[in-house]
C-alpha cells in the first residue's frame, strides 16, 4: 500500500450524452504538494474534479485516499474525507454574509441554538494564520469577486479539510489578488495540505505547481515536474500543436470616429462617489482600444452605460454619429454595437436555452428567423451548426445542447460567434478571453484583430496584462472612475502601465 499519495485517482471514466468526458483517466496527487490539472477547455478537467468532490460518479474506475478505496457519493461524503472544492464560477448565498456562508451546512449549535461567537473566533484565526482576510459581517452580494474567493478558501478550511481542489481559482482575479493567492496556496501546502489546481494559464502553473498533469479532449496525455518542463512543453501537449504566444498584426490605420463619448458619467450604487466619473473618448474604425485597470474602478458600470444595461447621469454617447445616450438595448444592438459581456452567464447567455436558441438571441426577429410571428426552426438551426462549425464551439450534442451543459469556454466561444457574426460597426469586447485556455486566446485574439483590420472599432475591457500590452493600438487607463492615462502599448512597460492602474501616476490630456 503506498503511503505517499493522499488521494488516488485509478482509470477513470466519466460519460455524458454524446461525449466521453474522461476516457480513462489516472490521477495521482502527492501529500503536501501542488498538482496542477492542465487542458483545453472541455477537455475533461472540471468533470474529473467534480467526480472527486462526489458531484458525480464515475462509470468505471476507483479513487483511494490514503491507500485506501473510497467511495463518494455527494459532497458530504468528499468534506468527511477532508476534501473541499473552490468551483469556477462560485456556490455562495448572495444574501448571506461571510461568516453565515463559511459555517453553512456545519453551524456549531448547543442544544439547537446558533454557537455563532466560536465560528467568528476560528474563522478569524484562519483568516489571520493564512492571509485570508475578509470581513465576516459583509453580504456576499455586496463584496468583491477576489473576497468572495477567500470566503470560499475559508468554507474549505473551516471544515478541515486537508485536499483542497480550485477549479480556475484566477479566471476573475486582478494580477494583485493573483499573487496573493499564489502566496497563499504555497502557505496552505506548506502546512501539509494537498492542493490539486485547475488551470490553463501556465505562467501560474510554472510559479506554484510541482506536477502538472496534462488531459486532451478528455484523455490522459501525461504527468510532468514543472522544474523540468517549459510553458511551451506544456502548452504543445495540451493543445497538441504548438501555440504563438504573440499577437501577430500590422500597424492599425484608423478611419472615423464609430464610438464618440463626451464627460460620460455613471452614478455608483453602493458610495456617493460616481462609479465613471466625466469621461470622454474616441474609438475609431479599424483600430483596437483597450479600457485597462484594476478591477472595480469604473470598468463593469462604464461597459452598462455604453451598452445600455444602466443608464447615464449626464453626458453623451454617439454611434455612428446618430446619438444613442438613451437609446434602449435593441436600438443599440441593431444600430450597429456588439457586446461580449463581462458575466457571460448573466449577460450573455440563457443557460436553459439550446445553444442555438442563444445564437439568435439579438436576432430572432429578422426575416431569416422569423414569418408571421413563427420562428423558421430550419433556418435557425442551419445558421447554428456554420457558427458551430465557424468558432470551433464544443458540445454534446450539437446545436441542441443546453448552453449550461457546455464548459465556460465553450460558452464563451459561442457568444463570441453570435456578436462578431452580426457584423457590427463597433464590438465591446469585455474580458473576451477569461477562462479560456491558451488555442482559444490565441483564435480570439486573432478574431480582434481581423475585426480591426475589416474596419471595425474594437473597444476591448481587460484585466489580463499580457493582453492589455499585447492586443491594443492604444491603452485607456482607468482608476477611480476616471481616465487617468493614455498609452502607446508600443512604447510603454508593465511597470508603468502599473504605475497608472494603481493610481500613482497620472496624465491632464485624454482625447
Amino acid at each position: 500500500m503506498d503511503q505517499q499519495y493522499a488521494i488516488e485517482m485509478l482509470n477513470i471514466t466519466k460519460r455524458f450524452p454524446g461525449i466521453i468526458a474522461n476516457d480513462n483517466i489516472t490521477l495521482q496527487l502527492k501529500k503536501g504538494e501542488i498538482h496542477a490539472l492542465l487542458g483545453e477547455n472541455g477537455a475533461g478537467k472540471s468533470t474529473l474534479m467534480s467526480v472527486l468532490f462526489g458531484l458525480y460518479q464515475p462509470e468505471e474506475g476507483v479513487i483511494k485516499k490514503d491507500g485506501v478505496e473510497v467511495h463518494i457519493k455527494d459532497p458530504n461524503d468528499a468534506n468527511r474525507l477532508g476534501i473541499g472544492m473552490v468551483h469556477q464560477h462560485f456556490k455562495l448565498v448572495e444574501c448571506f454574509t461571510v461568516l453565515d456562508n463559511i459555517i453553512l451546512g456545519v453551524e456549531p449549535n448547543k442544544a439547537g441554538f446558533l454557537q455563532k461567537g466560536e465560528a467568528r473566533a476560528k474563522v478569524m484565526a484562519l483568516s489571520e494564520k493564512y492571509g485570508l482576510h475578509v470581513d465576516p459581517d459583509a453580504l456576499i452580494e455586496d463584496i468583491t469577486v477576489g473576497m468572495q474567493q477567500r470566503t470560499e478558501i475559508l468554507k474549505m478550511l473551516y471544515r478541515d479539510n486537508e485536499i483542497l481542489i480550485f477549479d480556475e481559482p484566477t479566471a476573475v482575479l486582478t494580477p494583485q489578488e493573483i499573487d496573493e493567492l499564489m502566496v497563499i496556496m504555497k502557505n496552505l501546502a506548506a502546512e501539509g495540505k494537498s492542493i490539486l489546481f485547475i488551470s490553463h494559464k501556465l505562467a501560474e502553473i510554472m510559479a506554484v505547481a510541482d506536477r502538472c498533469t496534462v488531459l486532451r479532449r478528455g484523455k490522459y496525455i501525461g504527468t510532468v515536474e514543472t522544474k523540468s518542463t517549459t510553458a511551451e512543453a506544456l502548452s504543445a501537449m495540451m493543445v497538441g500543436r504548438n501555440v504563438n504566444f504573440h499577437v501577430e498584426k500590422k500597424p492599425s490605420k484608423p478611419g472615423d470616429v464609430i464610438l464618440d463619448v463626451k464627460n460620460m458619467t455613471v452614478a455608483s450604487k453602493g458610495h456617493k462617489k460616481n462609479a465613471v466619473n466625466d469621461v470622454s473618448f474616441k474609438v475609431r474604425r479599424g483600430e483596437i482600444v483597450c479600457i485597462a485597470g484594476i478591477d472595480g474602478n469604473g470598468q463593469t458600470e462604464l461597459v452598462y452605460g455604453l451598452t445600455g444595461l444602466e443608464p447615464l447621469s449626464g453626458g453623451t454617447i454617439e454611434l455612428c454619429g446618430k446619438d444613442i445616450t438613451k437609446a434602449p438595448i435593441r436600438r443599440r444592438s441593431t444600430g450597429g454595437m456588439s457586446h461580449i459581456p463581462e458575466d457571460r452567464h448573466k449577460h450573455g447567455l440563457v443557460l436553459d436555452y439550446t445553444l442555438e436558441d442563444n445564437m439568435v438571441l439579438q436576432r430572432y426577429f429578422e426575416p431569416e428567423f422569423t414569418k408571421m410571428g413563427f420562428l423558421r426552426r430550419k433556418n435557425i438551426r442551419a445558421y447554428a451548426e456554420r457558427l458551430i462549425e465557424q468558432y470551433d464551439v464544443r458540445s454534446g450534442q450539437g446545436p441542441v445542447t443546453m448552453a449550461r451543459a457546455m464548459s465556460g469556454g465553450n460558452q464563451q466561444k459561442a457568444i463570441i460567434a453570435r456578436e462578431i457574426d452580426k457584423n457590427p460597426d463597433l464590438l465591446v469586447a469585455v474580458q473576451p478571453t477569461r477562462g479560456l485556455d491558451v488555442g482559444a486566446i490565441e483564435y480570439i485574439h486573432k478574431q480582434l484583430v481581423a475585426q480591426r483590420d475589416a474596419g471595425k472599432a474594437v473597444l476591448l475591457v481587460s484585466l489580463e496584462l499580457d493582453e492589455v500590452m499585447d492586443v491594443p493600438d492604444r491603452i485607456l487607463v482607468m482608476y477611480e472612475g476616471e481616465i487617468v492615462g493614455q498609452l502607446d502599448p508600443k512604447k510603454t512597460t508593465q511597470e508603468e502601465l502599473g504605475l497608472y492602474m494603481a493610481g500613482a501616476k497620472r496624465d491632464e490630456v485624454i482625447s
